[in-house]
C-alpha cells in the first residue's frame, strides 16, 4: 500500500511540475521584446524588454529607412541598409539571427533597396528600389526569381495580402498596384521581365504613400493605404474600388489596425494619433469620412513615424522624430512608459517574442529557417540551357483532338517519367500553371456571383420592408372611422 501511494504522489508531483514548466513556458513566450532602428548609422538597432524597460541587445552600424525592417518567423531581423555613407552604388540586405547575436549575412543587390516584405511562412523577400523596380527572392536559396519596373516613383513600402497570394507596392507618386503572386513566380518568364501588368492601378491619392495595412477579418480582402495628402483610403482589393476615404487635418506618416480591426490609429505629422472607426458594408460607399480632430496623445513633439500594437493588442507603441518611443495602455490610451532611441529618426519598430532571443526558450513545432546570400543578379545559367521541346502529339481527327489528347498526353508523360526527361518535367509545369489560372478565373467567378447575391438579397430585404410599410399604411387607413377619413385620399 505504501508502494502505490508513493507512485501516486509521484505522478502526482510529477504532474504539477510539467504543469509549472508549461506555464512559465507560455508566459516566456508571451513576454515582447521591441525592436527599434533609426537612420543613424552610429545608433543602430536598439531592443527592449517590454515589460521592464530594460536594454537587451544593440546591433550597431545599421541605418534602414521606414517599411526597411521586419523580423522572419521570429528567428532573423531582416534589414534594408541606407547607402547615403557609401560613394559607390548598390544597396545592401543585412540579416541577423535573433538567438546568436554576431556578425550578419550580407547581401548586396543591384541598386539600393527601399522597403522590404517578406511572406509569413518566411520564403520570400521582397524589396522595392529607388528607381521604382521590385525584386522577389527565394530566402532559403538566395536566388533571385523576379525583378521588375513596378512604378514610375521610388518604392515607399510593400505588404502581402492576409493568405500571401497578392503582393502591394505603394510608391512616391501616390500610386498603389496590386500584383498577382502566381503571376509573379511563373517559373515559365524570365526572372527579367521589364513591365508587368498588375491586377489593379489605384491612383487615387494625391501624394506619397506612407503605409499599407491589409485586413483580413472581413468578408473580401481589404486594404487600407495612407498618404501625405492627409487621406486614408478603404479598399476592395478583389475588385479595386474605393470603399471608404477618410479625411484628415494634417499629412499622415504611420497607421495601425487594432486586432480587432474596428478602430484606425492613425499617426500624423504634428505629432497627435487619431482613432477612427473602420466600417465595411456589403456596398462600396465612397463617403468622405472626415477625421476625428482630438488626437489620443500628445506627449510626442515630432511627426509619428511608426505605430505598432503589442502581439497581444494590449499595448500600443507610438515611435516619432523627436527621438522617443512612448508606449500606450490600449484600454485608457494611458502613457505606460517612454524610451529615448538616442541620435538619429527612428524609422521603424518590431516587436518580436522574448524567447525568440533565446537559443532554446523558442520550441514551437516549425522548421528550421535556413536562408543564404541574396543573388545580386539573376542567374544565366538556366537560362542558357533553354527551354526543352515538348513532343508532339498526332491525332487522326482533327476535330476530336481536344478528347483524344488527353489521354495521349497521361500516357506519353507516365512514359517519359520513367526517364526523368525534361520534357516530361515541363509538362507537369505547364499543366500545372493552366490548373492554377483555371482556378483563380473560377475563383474571381465565384466570388462575382456571391457579390451579386448579396445585392440581391439587400435589394429583396429593401422591396420586403416597402410592402410591410404600405400594408402598415394601408391597415392604419382601415382603422380610421368614416367621418374622419378624408374624402381626398383613397
Amino acid at each position: 500500500m505504501k508502494s502505490s501511494a508513493w507512485v501516486v504522489c509521484s505522478l502526482s508531483n510529477a504532474i504539477q511540475r510539467k504543469g509549472r514548466v508549461e506555464k512559465d513556458a507560455l508566459m516566456a513566450e508571451r513576454k515582447e521584446v521591441l525592436v527599434v532602428c533609426g537612420d543613424n548609422m552610429s545608433t543602430g538597432i536598439r531592443t527592449w524588454d517590454v515589460e521592464t524597460g530594460e536594454e537587451l541587445l544593440r546591433i550597431p552600424t545599421c541605418a534602414s529607412p521606414p517599411h526597411g525592417l521586419l523580423c522572419v518567423r521570429d528567428t532573423f531581423l531582416v534589414a534594408s541598409q541606407l547607402q547615403t555613407h557609401r560613394p559607390y552604388g548598390g544597396g545592401a540586405i543585412f540579416f541577423w539571427a535573433l538567438n546568436k547575436p554576431r556578425a550578419p549575412h550580407r547581401s548586396y543587390p543591384m541598386e539600393e533597396i527601399g522597403p522590404i516584405v517578406c511572406s509569413k511562412d518566411g520564403i520570400y523577400l521582397v524589396g522595392g528600389a529607388l528607381s521604382g523596380n521590385t525584386y522577389i527572392w527565394e530566402v532559403t536559396s538566395g536566388r533571385l526569381l523576379k525583378h521588375w519596373h513596378a512604378h514610375h516613383g521610388s518604392l515607399i513600402c510593400l505588404a502581402f495580402s492576409p493568405d500571401d497570394s497578392l503582393l502591394i507596392s505603394g510608391s512616391e507618386d501616390g500610386v498603389i498596384c496590386v500584383w498577382h503572386m502566381i503571376s509573379l513566380l511563373d517559373i515559365a518568364d524570365l526572372p527579367a521581365c521589364g513591365n508587368l501588368a498588375p491586377l489593379h492601378i489605384l491612383s487615387e491619392h494625391v501624394s506619397s504613400i506612407t503605409s499599407l495595412l491589409p485586413m483580413s477579418s472581413h468578408s473580401e480582402p481589404t486594404l487600407i493605404s495612407s498618404s501625405l495628402d492627409g487621406m486614408c483610403k478603404v479598399w476592395n482589393i478583389i475588385s479595386g474600388k474605393m470603399v471608404h476615404n477618410h479625411i484628415f487635418p494634417v499629412s499622415i506618416t504611420s497607421i495601425a489596425m487594432d486586432p480587432g480591426e474596428q478602430t484606425l490609429l492613425t499617426g500624423c505629422e504634428d505629432g497627435k494619433i487619431y482613432m477612427t472607426a473602420i466600417i465595411v458594408g456589403l456596398e462600396e460607399d465612397q463617403t468622405v469620412i472626415p477625421g476625428d480632430e482630438s488626437g489620443i496623445c500628445s506627449k510626442h513633439k515630432g511627426a509619428i513615424t511608426a505605430l505598432k500594437f503589442s502581439l497581444e493588442g494590449k499595448l500600443l507603441f507610438s515611435a516619432s522624430k523627436d527621438h522617443l518611443i512612448c508606449i500606450w495602455d490600449a484600454s485608457n490610451w494611458q502613457l505606460i512608459r517612454s524610451f529615448n532611441y538616442g541620435k538619429g529618426h527612428i524609422t521603424n519598430m518590431v516587436i518580436v517574442p522574448k524567447s525568440s532571443l533565446s537559443m532554446f526558450g523558442n520550441k514551437r513545432n516549425l522548421p528550421r529557417l535556413r536562408i543564404s546570400i541574396l543573388d545580386k543578379a539573376p542567374q544565366q545559367n538556366d537560362a542558357a540551357e533553354g527551354t526543352p521541346t515538348l513532343l508532339q502529339v498526332h491525332c487522326p481527327q482533327e476535330d476530336n483532338l481536344r478528347f483524344k489528347s488527353s489521354p495521349l498526353l497521361k500516357k506519353q508523360i507516365l512514359d517519359l517519367e520513367q526517364d526523368r526527361t525534361p520534357e516530361a518535367i515541363q509538362m507537369k509545369v505547364e499543366t500545372a500553371i493552366e490548373n492554377r489560372l483555371w482556378t483563380i478565373g473560377m475563383t474571381k467567378h465565384v466570388m462575382s456571383i456571391n457579390r451579386q447575391l448579396q445585392l440581391r438579397l439587400v435589394d429583396m430585404m429593401e422591396q420586403r420592408l416597402c410592402l410591410d410599410a404600405q400594408k402598415s399604411r394601408k391597415k392604419g387607413r382601415a382603422n380610421i372611422p368614416d367621418d374622419r377619413k378624408d374624402p381626398s385620399n383613397p
